[in-house]
């Protein structure tokens, strides 16, 4: 069985799947990185009492996850996507001084897009006055940000780490992940770390429960000198043509197409916003012609509670369904109901990782991130933290975010593997960037196919200054593809072509320090012509 063919020549792995570098990535451990961990005697039995279960285990998550507007304080999530946050809004209007946050923010997004001036002006200075007159956490990181590029604000850079430091002792999650970034330029990795830890840590906690949604990688909007069409095309939801055929299909009875068109809308894909409902329907259609696949989606919709009321016996039946009909990765997800205890009679963690290994013998990252988690805590099974590592690297090598997320605890804290705080560093990095504040990728590029590029700036620039290295580009090569029409703002009105140049130069110099090719050389073009 594949389980038992692990050895050390796993040890070398590509972070591609989760990179948003411009080029592959690779991280190579080697015999010396591992630390001699003697193996330790299983601390349950594999039927058990849930209160016996060790406090510390919570690796496998839960069910009852936060939605990405509480997990990301003073986002602005209420004024892209007001529908998914009623409850944020409607918490605001008790609150006079978020209402007045969102206000003006939502004043100086429109202004931007009515290319207005003076009424930019008007908001920002609403914005500082709530940060410094009455100290919101939250419009002090957009004022950080603000310095940061420049925008109105004279560019400041001291004043941008002390309003985003500010901002994050206040609890904004997204200052946290500017002042990580600055931290990792400058190569204070005993700084960045911690904040990368916690950034990540909220990040696992907004994935899903058992099935893993696909890695979504910010679009990049342009494909060196030229706008990368094809990706905007893939990205424009159900204007896209080939998406209306294969709705179309689906329409016409197509099992195969009423799954695709239910993944999209459940996941988010090809420009769509997650519509659960939408996705659903498609799923209890396609199962209807046997389609296996939403079998096992049903199953996560209904142990998540996703649009319908919660039910775990429902999920088993479903994922079991699945299981059938051979679709082996549906194992992972009955491995996790036993193994939490949902659905099932009580916990049994034999049970669990027999599901877990049935799944990974068939090449399922999840299983072997699961596996790799019962090896770590010695759920069921002998404590042995090198298997576990080797389970992990296995589960990344395949794209698995929570096996980065665990591989980066290890170098952090030296557990399994030798402490690095580097290597823990980026992989927090990669982990972070996959957080419910990835948003403001979608939101960019919506306005950029509506045709608001002003705003799309705005929106890749704060993301920017986030760490996000397509934002950077994106929102460089906007800089120098529409001017004026950019938006780019300086302390009086609109940047002249030197003040934008000298932003495109810095967003390209950063992009290029993360590994974009396209940037370094126009970052070396620059110095050879005298720019």
């Amino acid at each position: 069985m594949q389980r038992h063919k692990l050895t050390l020549s796993l040890l070398i792995f590509s972070l591609l799947p989760l990179s948003l570098l411009a080029r592959q990535y690779f991280l190579i451990l080697s015999q010396e990185d591992l630390k001699d961990i003697p193996s330790s005697p299983t601390t349950t039995s594999s039927d058990v009492d849930p209160n016996e279960s060790p406090p510390e285990w919570d690796e496998f998550g839960d069910s009852d996850s936060k939605p990405e507007h509480e997990l990301d304080p003073g986002s602005w999530r209420p004024i892209f996507e007001p529908d998914a946050t009623t409850s944020s809004t409607s918490a605001s209007k008790l609150d006079p001084e978020m209402e007045q946050y969102y206000s003006a923010v939502e004043k100086m997004f429109s202004a931007v897009s009515d290319s207005e001036v003076k009424v930019v002006e008007e908001a920002v200075a609403e914005i500082e006055e709530l940060a410094t007159v009455k100290g919101n956490s939250h419009a002090q990181s957009v004022l950080g940000f603000l310095y940061g590029l420049g925008q109105i604000k004279e560019r400041d850079k001291a004043k941008a780490f002390l309003y985003h430091h500010f901002a994050a002792d206040g609890g904004s999650l997204q200052s946290k992940s500017a002042l990580a970034y600055t931290y990792y330029r400058q190569q204070m990795y005993e700084n960045a770390v911690k904040l990368y830890a916690e950034l990540a840590e909220v990040a696992v906690n907004s994935f899903l429960i058992s099935k893993d949604s696909p890695v979504i990688e910010p679009v990049r909007i342009h494909n060196g000198a030229e706008e990368n069409k094809e990706a905007l095309r893939k990205s424009r939801g159900e204007d896209d043509d080939v998406f209306q055929i294969l709705e179309y299909q689906a329409q016409k009875g197509n099992a195969g197409a009423m799954f695709k068109i239910g993944y999209f809308h459940y996941f988010g894909l090809r420009g769509l916003r997650r519509d659960h409902a939408k996705a659903l329907a498609w799923f209890s259609k396609a199962v209807e012609k046997g389609e296996p696949r939403s079998m096992e989606l049903l199953g996560e919709i209904y142990a998540r509670g996703a649009g319908v009321e919660r039910n775990y016996t429902k999920a088993l039946e479903w994922l079991t369904l699945a299981a059938q009909q051979q679709l082996y990765s549906a194992y992972n997800g009955m491995g996790y109901l036993y193994v939490k205890g949902y659905g099932v009679q009580k916990k049994n963690y034999s049970k669990a990782k027999e599901y877990f290994e049935r799944a990974a013998d068939h090449e399922d990252a999840g299983g072997h991130y699961n596996l790799g988690v019962m090896h770590l805590k010695g759920i069921g099974v002998k404590r042995d933290v090198r298997l576990a590592c080797q389970y992990f690297i296995v589960a990344a090598n395949a794209g698995q975010p929570k096996a980065f997320y665990q591989l980066a605890k290890m170098f952090h804290m030296g557990v399994g593997l030798k402490k690095n705080l580097l290597m823990a560093t980026a992989l927090y990095k990669l982990v972070a960037e996959r957080g419910p504040w990835n948003s403001l990728s979608r939101w960019a590029l919506e306005s950029y196919l509506k045709g608001d590029v002003g705003k799309a700036f705005l929106l890749y620039s704060r993301m920017a200054e986030l760490g996000y290295e397509i934002a950077q580009s994106n929102a460089a090569w906007i800089l120098d593809k529409y001017a004026e029409g950019s938006m780019c703002m300086g302390e009086s009105g609109f940047c002249t072509d030197s003040e934008r140049h000298q932003r495109a130069h810095f967003l390209w110099w950063q992009a290029s320090e993360q590994g974009n090719e396209h940037a370094a050389l126009l970052i070396g073009d620059a110095y050879y012509y005298g720019y």
